[in-house]
């Protein structure tokens, strides 16, 4: 039987990405989820298809990436974080809340619509988990630059059950 969230995202047709697959040359020295007592701490994770490859379009947003493409970017960050998560805790209905996300934008100079970008990822965690355990504080700010030119990195936490 497929569990709640699963099945949630299955009926909204969505997929969780396998691990990202880094550039060649590129090795990824840490954990993705670092899980300590109850809570996991995520790392930083980028947009991503289906196949774990880093999604499109790349660059900065007021630049090469509209508000519109960035917000779809922040929605695939949160399906990667998803995948993350599933692998580390096995069942995503384990988790009881979100309690912080950081969301990062790869900003032109004078862009300055980062939370209506990061709203990808908010209203997708909301969507899916409901705005008790969905409910999270959260930062969203430009940065000059990101990883592998993708325009959003988000990092987060949550709480679950033993």
């Amino acid at each position: 039987m497929a569990h709640h969230i699963e099945h949630e995202l299955a009926a909204l047709g969505l997929v969780l990405p396998p691990a990202v697959t880094p550039p060649p040359g590129v090795v990824l020295p840490f954990a993705f989820v670092r899980v300590v007592d109850r809570r996991a701490l995520i790392s930083g994770h980028g947009p991503l298809n289906a196949d774990g490859t880093i999604a499109a379009p790349l660059g900065k947003l007021g630049r090469e990436v509209t508000v519109e493409q960035g917000y779809a970017a922040a929605r695939l960050t949160a399906l990667a974080m998803l995948g993350s998560l599933r692998r580390a805790l096995g069942d995503l209905d384990r988790i009881t809340a979100w309690t912080r996300v950081f969301g990062m934008v790869a900003s032109a100079p004078g862009f300055d619509r980062q939370p209506a970008v990061i709203n990808g990822f908010s209203h997708l965690i909301l969507e899916l988990f409901g705005p008790d355990i969905g409910a999270h504080s959260r930062s969203a700010v430009g940065m000059a630059e990101l990883p592998f030119n993708i325009p959003v990195e988000i990092e987060g936490e949550v709480e679950f059950d033993a």
